[in-house]
C-alpha cells in the first residue's frame, strides 16, 4: 500500500535553536495515530511543518508519492489547531467558522459564501453532532462544542487526512471520550487521522497506533507494545508505571502515583469524620 503521507529526514527549528532533526514518519490511508510526548517536545512544530506553516531546515514531506514544495500544504488536508491559539471573542458564529474551511474551493470572484457552502457547513455540523448551535457565537459554546465546530471546519474541505494539535488538552474526561469516539467513527469511514496529545491514558484506550516523540521520533507501534516503562521514560524523561488489567492499559508517573507523607498531615477532627458523599 502506498503511504498517504511521508516525512523524510525532516529537521526544524526556530532562529538558531533546533527543535528536532532527522525525523522519518510514514502514515498510511485509513491510519488513526496518536503523536504523544511532553509539552515543548516539538509535536506542534512537526504538524506545522507537514502543513507547510513552518519551513523545515532540511528534509522533505511527501503526499501520495509526490514531494511537496517547502511551505506547501498537502492538497487534501484538514487541520484542527490548539484551542489556545484561537480568539474565542472573534464575532463569528459556529456556521461561519465551518465555512472558513470552504475558502479554497471558492472562485476568485466569489466574495460571499454560496448556498452550497452554507449547506455543506450545516451538513458537517450535523455530522459532528452540533447542528443546533450553528447560529451561536463561538465564544458562547462549551469546550466540547468548540472542538466539534473546528473539526467540522477541517472536514468541510473533504480532506483525505486530518491533523489535530492537542484536541483534548483543555477538555474534561467526558468531552475527551466523546471527541475520540467521534474521531474513531470518522476513521472507520476511511479518514486518515493524526492527533498530538500528552494524555497517555486516552491514547492507550482509544487509538490503535502511537508515535512517541520528544525532539525526534522515539518509537512507534501499537500501545500495548509501545507503552512500556523504558519507552515512556525515554519519551517523557521521568519514571512511568504501566498497569495492565485485562484489555486496559493504565499509565501513571512513578513519583506521583505513590502515597505521599503529606497525606498524614490531617487535623484530628477530620480523622474522626467519616467520608460523606452527596
Amino acid at each position: 500500500m502506498q503511504p498517504i503521507l511521508e516525512v523524510r529526514n525532516l529537521a526544524c527549528g526556530y532562529q538558531t535553536h533546533p527543535v528536532f532533526t532527522r525525523v522519518d514518519l510514514t502514515l498510511y490511508p485509513g491510519q488513526l495515530s496518536g503523536l504523544v510526548g511532553p509539552s515543548g517536545s516539538g509535536k506542534s512544530t512537526l504538524i506545522k511543518a507537514i502543513l507547510g506553516l513552518v519551513n523545515p531546515w532540511a528534509g522533505e514531506v511527501w503526499f501520495r508519492g509526490k514531494r511537496l514544495k517547502p511551505g506547501t500544504a498537502p492538497p487534501k488536508v484538514g487541520y484542527v489547531p490548539q484551542v489556545e491559539t484561537v480568539d474565542w471573542n472573534f464575532p463569528v458564529t459556529a456556521e461561519e467558522v465551518v465555512m472558513m474551511g470552504r475558502y479554497q474551493q471558492q472562485k476568485i470572484w466569489q466574495s460571499w459564501p454560496s448556498k452550497r457552502d452554507r449547506i455543506a457547513a450545516r451538513e458537517l455540523l450535523s455530522r459532528v453532532g452540533v447542528e443546533h448551535i450553528a447560529r451561536q457565537p463561538i465564544g458562547e459554546l462549551s469546550g466540547g462544542q468548540q472542538q466539534r465546530v473546528f473539526l467540522a471546519r477541517a472536514l468541510v474541505g473533504e480532506p483525505e487526512i486530518v491533523l489535530l494539535d492537542e484536541p483534548t488538552s483543555s477538555s474534561d474526561l467526558h468531552v475527551q471520550h466523546e471527541l475520540l469516539h467521534l474521531l474513531a467513527e470518522l476513521n472507520q469511514q476511511g479518514l486518515t487521522i493524526l492527533l498530538s496529545t500528552h494524555d497517555l491514558n486516552s491514547v492507550a484506550t482509544h487509538l490503535p497506533w502511537v508515535v512517541c516523540f520528544n525532539h525526534g521520533l522515539i518509537c512507534q507501534g501499537q500501545p500495548i507494545d509501545i507503552f512500556t516503562p523504558p519507552n515512556l521514560e525515554r519519551t517523557f524523561g521521568a519514571e512511568m508505571v504501566v498497569f495492565h488489567q485485562e484489555d486496559r492499559i493504565l499509565i501513571a508517573s512513578g513519583g506521583t502515583s505513590l502515597r505521599h507523607r503529606m497525606q498524614d498531615n490531617l487535623p484530628e477532627v477530620l480523622r474522626q469524620t467519616k467520608s460523606k458523599s452527596a
